[in-house]
């Protein structure tokens, strides 16, 4: 089995190269035997995705890395993003290959946990793509509530113990205001932390980590043999005349010439 996390910016600038190698390492151990897991980068995206003004704009980059693995005949593809952007484009231009959301992946592991999840984002920002993701899903009615962890993406790894407490705090808010009885950490710089274990022995509640979520959801459907409905997700119709990705192109201009 072939898959690939697709990262929806360059984050070796952002995050440095020994930053990806780790996160490269623990792909690999999350992997079942006989799978490979590559980390990608797509080549555009913004340093860190924390608004919903991000999440559109990491998707053009992520769409032609989608076209080109499948093109280099990967099986599948996990978003390398908890708010999942761009993921319904993304099955729009994969025809065979499994394209999977770790955030839709997480709420649907979570609703089987426990009546109600709440989801810890990292900031303000985030919490109201995050509703909408959840009401995407259609698991709207599961969700207690979303809680910001108030630290940037970016400032995650600083401190593992401050990130810890910071995530703590937000749980316990989640779990003693929202009525959340199970919780999902919405960031994959919180997943790649691997802050779950602690978490759950503080709350005493289950805690659903995206990446693993993802990995696992991704190898079961690759290994089931299943493939997104076309009905659901078709071809967008200027790429089935062999066109790619990036052969589209925004129009220029404002007259009405130029439609």
């Amino acid at each position: 089995m072939k898959l690939a996390y697709l990262v929806p910016a360059p984050i070796s600038l952002s995050m440095g190269p020994d930053e990806v190698a780790r996160r490269r390492a623990v792909l690999q151990e999350l992997a079942s035997p006989g799978t490979s897991l590559d980390l990608v980068e797509a080549a555009e995206g913004p340093a860190s995705i924390e608004s919903a003004l991000e999440e559109y704009l990491s998707v053009p980059g992520a769409a032609r890395e989608v076209e080109r693995l499948e093109a280099e005949g990967y099986d599948g593809v996990l978003l390398g993003c908890a708010g999942d952007p761009g993921l319904d484009a993304l099955r729009e231009v994969a025809q065979r290959m499994v394209v999977v959301g770790p955030g839709e992946a997480s709420f649907h592991m979570a609703a089987t946990l426990g009546r109600r999840f709440a989801v810890l984002t990292p900031a303000v920002s985030t919490i109201g793509p995050t509703y909408d993701q959840v009401a995407r899903t259609g698991l709207r009615d599961r969700l207690a509530g979303v809680r910001a962890v108030e630290l940037p993406v970016l400032a995650m790894r600083e401190s593992r113990e401050r990130t810890v407490a910071q995530v703590t705090a937000a749980a316990r808010q989640a779990l003693e205001l929202d009525g959340a009885d199970v919780l999902i950490l919405g960031c994959m710089s919180l997943a790649f932390l691997r802050v779950e274990r602690e978490l759950a022995e503080a709350t005493g509640v289950p805690v659903v980590n995206p990446l693993l979520a993802g990995v696992k959801f991704l190898e079961a459907l690759v290994a089931a043999g299943l493939h997104h409905s076309k009905r659901a997700y078709p071809r967008p119709p200027k790429l089935t005349a062999g066109r790619n990705v990036a052969s589209l192109r925004l129009m220029k201009g404002a007259g009405p010439e130029s439609l």
